[in-house]
C-alpha cells in the first residue's frame, strides 16, 4: 500500500466527540511503552505524526490521523499506566470501551503485546474482552528486534496457549519492529483487505493501491468467535474491557 499523505485530524476525550463516520478506521492499542506510537509512525512512513514519549501513559485522548484522505489510524490510551488518578484511568478506560464498542466504520483493532515479556494480565484481560465483544482484531508483538527468536516463538505460544480457551479460532498474529521497520507491509496488507471490503465497488481511488505483489492475499480481520460459556472463566473483568 502507497501512503500519499498522513495528517492529524483531531483529538477525542470520548465518543461523542469523534470525528464524523465516513472513513473506515483502524485502532491501535496496548499497554504503556508498548511501542504503539512509534509503530504508528512507521506505518504512516512520517516520523514524529504520532508523538513518542519516554512516560508510559502519555496519551489518554482518542487521536486521529486520516490516511490518503480516506482512511484513518486511530491511537487510543494505553492501558496500564499509573501515572494519573485511579478515577481518571476509570474514565479512560470507559472511553477506550465504548470507542470500540460502539464505533460503527471502526474495521479492525490491533492489539499490541510486548513481544519480550511472557504473558501479561492485562494483555489477557483485554483481549479476553475483545473476544466477549465480538469486535474484530488482530494481534501484533513488537519490538521483535529485542529479544531472541526462540524467546519470540515462546512468548507468542504462551500467549495463544493462554487464550486458545476463550476462541474457536485464533486471531490473525503478526510481528513487528519499529526499529528496523519490520512487519510494516504485513500490517498494512491487514488494512489493505480490510479497506477493500468496507468500501467494496465504492472505494475512492486514493484506497484503491493494493499491496506489493509479494504479499499474501488475505481476508479482512473478522470477529473471533467464543467458546460458548467461557465470558469471564478464569479471569478477573475489572475493568470496562
Amino acid at each position: 500500500m502507497n501512503i500519499s499523505s498522513a495528517i492529524f485530524h483531531c483529538s477525542a476525550p470520548d465518543l461523542t466527540a469523534c470525528p464524523d463516520e465516513s472513513l473506515p478506521e483502524f485502532a491501535f492499542i496496548g499497554r504503556s511503552n508498548v511501542g504503539k506510537s512509534s509503530l504508528l509512525n512507521v506505518l504512516a512512513g512520517k516520523d514524529g505524526l504520532a508523538r513518542v514519549s519516554p512516560t508510559p501513559g502519555f496519551t489518554k485522548l482518542i487521536n486521529f490521523f486520516t490516511m490518503n484522505k480516506t482512511w484513518r489510524l486511530v491511537d487510543l490510551p494505553g492501558y496500564g499506566f499509573a501515572q494519573v488518578a485511579r478515577q481518571d484511568k476509570a474514565k479512560f478506560n470507559q472511553a477506550v470501551a465504548e470507542y470500540l464498542r460502539e464505533r460503527p466504520n471502526l474495521c479492525c483493532v490491533f492489539a499490541l503485546v510486548d513481544s519480550g515479556l511472557p504473558p501479561q494480565e492485562l494483555d489477557l484481560e483485554f483481549v479476553g474482552w475483545l473476544i466477549d465483544s465480538s469486535i474484530p482484531f488482530v494481534l501484533v508483538f513488537t519490538k521483535t528486534d529485542r529479544v531472541k527468536p526462540a524467546q519470540l516463538q515462546a512468548n507468542i505460544a504462551a500467549f495463544t496457549d493462554r487464550i486458545a480457551e476463550w476462541c474457536e479460532q485464533l486471531p490473525q498474529i503478526y510481528t513487528c519492529s519499529s526499529k528496523a521497520r519490520h512487519g510494516r507491509g504485513e500490517l498494512l496488507g491487514v488494512i489493505e483487505a480490510a479497506i477493500a471490503d468496507y468500501y467494496g465497488d465504492n472505494r475512492p481511488p486514493d484506497a484503491a493501491s493494493a499491496p506489493e505483489a509479494t504479499e499474501p492475499v488475505r481476508q479482512p480481520p473478522a470477529p473471533a468467535k467464543r467458546v460458548p460459556e467461557h465470558r469471564g472463566k478464569g479471569r478477573k473483568l475489572t475493568r470496562p474491557w
